[in-house]
C-alpha cells in the first residue's frame, strides 16, 4: 500500500451562510458550503501538496454527498469513509452581524458522525502516515467518538505514526470538567499540541504563555500555541521562541483561522523545516484564511503562501 503523509477523520457539516449582514430571524438566503475542523486541515494540507487521508460517517443523503464528493475534489482520499442510513449528515448556521460578529448555530446531535465506533478504524489504512491529525471536538460528540479517538491514538502510538492534537475547545458540546480530563488525557498521548492561549490556559491552570508551554511540552512534546494577531510561541525540549502575525488588511471571516494554522504546521513539519519556519509558515496561512469568507475556501496553495511570506515581518527566537 501506498504511505500518506497524513490522516485525519472527524465530522464534517453541511454549512449555511447567510447572505447579507443581518441576524438570522431576518434572513431567507443563504450559501451552502461545507465546514469541520479536521476537513479543514485534510484540504489545507492537500493543496499544499502532500498525501492525505480523511474519513468519517456521513448520513445517506444528499449532503453527505456533497462533502464526500467536495473532499474526493480537493485530492484528499476518501476511501474510508461510509454512510449511514441511521442517521442525517450534520448541519449548522453562521449569522455575520458583523466582521466582529460571527454567531454560529449548529444542528449535529445524533448526526452520522456522533456514531463512529472504534471497529470503524483501519489500522492498516492508518499505520501508513506520518501523522495523525485529531482535534477536541470529536471526543466531545459522543461517548463512541470518544472511544474511538483513544483507539486511534493507539493504533498511531503503536506503529509510530506522530499524533498532532488541537484541542480546539468547544465547551457548548460537553461539560467543563469533562472535557478539561480528557483533552489533558489526549493531550499527554501526543506529540505535537496546538491549543490557543485560551485552551492553554484551561488545559494546565497556567496564565503566561511560558508557563503554559512549560507545562505542556514535558516528556519531549512539542507545543505550539496560537496567540491570534501576535503570532504563536512554541516550545520543544531544545528550544522556544516567538513567531509574529503577518498583518492582516481586513478580517472577512475568522472562522477557519486556527485549521488554516494547523495545516501549516503539518506541512512544515513535513517539509523538515526549522520551527521557527514551520511556525510562520502557519502563521501566514491562518493570516491568509481570514481575508476569505468561508471555512476552507480561503486554505492557500504553495505559491500562495511564498508571495504572501515574501512581504516583510519578524521572527524572533530564543534558544535555551
Amino acid at each position: 500500500m501506498k504511505s500518506m503523509d497524513l490522516v485525519t477523520f472527524g465530522e464534517s457539516m453541511a454549512l449555511f451562510t447567510s447572505a447579507r449582514t443581518l441576524p438570522l430571524q431576518y434572513e431567507n438566503q443563504y450559501f451552502r458550503q461545507m465546514a469541520g475542523a479536521e476537513s479543514n486541515v485534510a484540504i489545507g494540507v492537500s493543496r499544499l501538496g502532500h498525501s492525505v487521508g480523511w474519513f468519517s460517517k456521513l448520513g445517506n443523503d444528499p449532503f453527505g454527498e456533497f462533502i464526500y464528493k467536495t473532499m474526493q475534489g480537493e485530492g484528499v482520499d476518501v476511501s474510508r469513509c461510509q454512510y449511514s442510513n441511521e442517521a442525517p449528515t450534520g448541519l449548522f448556521f453562521k449569522e455575520k452581524r458583523n466582521a466582529g460578529d460571527v454567531r454560529i448555530y449548529y444542528y449535529r446531535q445524533h448526526s452520522a458522525a456522533s456514531m463512529l465506533q472504534p471497529y470503524d478504524l483501519d489500522e492498516d489504512y492508518m499505520k501508513r502516515a506520518r501523522y495523525l491529525h485529531i482535534t477536541g471536538i470529536t471526543p466531545a460528540l459522543s461517548k463512541s467518538c470518544r472511544e474511538t479517538v483513544f483507539a486511534a491514538i493507539e493504533i498511531a502510538s503503536s506503529n509510530g505514526v506522530k499524533i498532532v492534537f488541537d484541542p480546539n475547545l468547544r465547551l457548548k458540546l460537553w461539560a467543563e470538567d469533562e472535557a478539561k480530563r480528557v483533552l489533558s488525557d489526549i493531550a499527554g498521548k501526543s506529540d505535537i499540541i496546538l491549543p490557543g492561549i485560551d485552551e492553554g490556559m484551561f488545559l494546565t491552570g497556567e496564565n503566561t504563555r511560558e508557563a503554559i508551554a512549560a507545562r505542556l511540552s514535558k516528556d519531549g512534546k512539542t507545543v505550539i500555541m496560537k496567540l491570534g494577531k501576535e503570532g504563536a510561541f512554541y516550545q520543544n525540549a531544545n528550544e522556544n521562541g516567538a513567531v509574529s502575525g503577518f498583518a492582516v488588511q481586513e478580517v472577512v471571516d475568522p472562522v477557519g483561522a486556527g485549521d488554516g494554522f494547523s495545516a501549516g504546521i503539518i506541512s512544515g513539519l513535513l517539509r523538515d523545516e526549522p520551527l521557527s519556519m514551520v511556525v510562520k509558515r502557519a502563521n501566514a496561512i491562518g493570516a491568509l484564511v481570514v481575508g476569505v469568507n468561508g471555512d476552507s475556501e480561503g486554505l492557500p496553495k504553495n505559491e500562495e503562501v511564498e508571495r504572501f511570506m515574501s512581504r516583510s515581518s519578524s521572527v524572533q527566537d530564543v534558544i535555551r
